[in-house]
């Protein structure tokens, strides 16, 4: 099968560099989400990453335009009639997440595949909500989806082998490094990730250290390029204690205990950059 078209589901800020990447590489993509809001906010944002690419000379004006009318903003699901593939790129909950795939399941054609951008919930259960689950996989791109190169490609309990080398081949044409990963709570990269965030945030809670000198430490020591603190407040410390606890939930061991510090955080409404203040303070 050749993938000529695909759906993006959520223009948020994966949804919309899933969609630029995608677009930039030569894909007609239909950008998805809930409200109009919600899609101009996306297409506002790829536009001004492509002008910022235009202006550092790494693409013409005519590629940036060609990219953004390869792009359509959709509202509903029902032009996954016409796909090769739906990634999709949804909040991080897995009855959202199913009830997506289960509705995808009656619109795409057969031969379409179904992908999940999710960070750490389980394919197999995801695929699950399908007559599909060989078709069914997941595409973990890295945040900012425009610059990472990684993307974890996880086999669900019943994911083909077609369909796995379609998209590690996919992802190679998006100009990414694809890396094989098996079905696990958090994958590789947030079950090594998430819980050393957890234990520099404990470093704090035990009055080890401040943000600032945890921060130094990992950078200046380990040759880190933004310290852990740092890192989580750009992520969001919600989503943060979201994959710690399914982690926990997953494994049952209480090394992926979330710190309490953490928990009184994301109760304070302390997010982060996209509230303001998390470990340190944003204007």
């Amino acid at each position: 099968m050749d993938i000529q078209k695909i759906m993006v589901i959520g223009a948020g800020q994966m949804g919309a560099g899933i969609a630029q990447v995608c677009a930039v590489s030569g894909f007609h993509v239909f950008l998805n989400d809930i409200n109009q809001e919600g899609l101009d906010k996306g297409i506002e944002s790829i536009e001004k990453n492509l002008s910022r690419q235009v202006a550092k000379e790494r693409m013409s004006t005519e590629q940036k335009q060609a990219a953004i009318d390869r792009i359509t903003p959709v509202l509903n699901l029902e032009e996954a009639s016409g796909v090769d593939l739906v990634i999709e790129a949804a909040i991080e909950n897995m009855e959202i997440k199913s009830n997506i795939f289960a509705e995808l399941d009656s619109i795409a054609p057969s031969h379409t595949i179904l992908a999940t951008n999710t960070s750490s919930l389980p394919i197999t259960e995801i695929a699950a909500a399908t007559n599909r689950p060989e078709k069914v996989i997941g595409m973990h791109f890295m945040n900012p989806v425009p610059v990472m190169k990684l993307v974890e490609i996880i086999r669900g309990l019943a994911t083909s082998d077609e369909v796995f080398d379609l998209i590690e081949d996919l992802t190679k044409k998006l100009n990414k490094v694809p890396v094989e990963v098996n079905d696990f709570p958090g994958f590789v990269s947030n079950r090594i990730l998430i819980p050393m965030i957890n234990e520099a945030i404990y470093t704090v809670y035990e009055g080890v250290a401040t943000p600032e000198a945890v921060d130094d430490v990992m950078k200046l020591g380990m040759n880190h390029p933004m310290g852990p603190l740092t890192l989580a407040d750009f992520i969001g410390l919600d989503t943060c204690l979201y994959i710690m606890e399914i982690l926990h939930d997953g494994f049952g061991d209480d090394k992926y205990r979330a710190c309490p510090l953490l928990r009184k955080y994301v109760k304070a409404g302390w997010l982060g950059r996209k509230s303001g203040r998390g470990f340190y303070i944003y204007d």
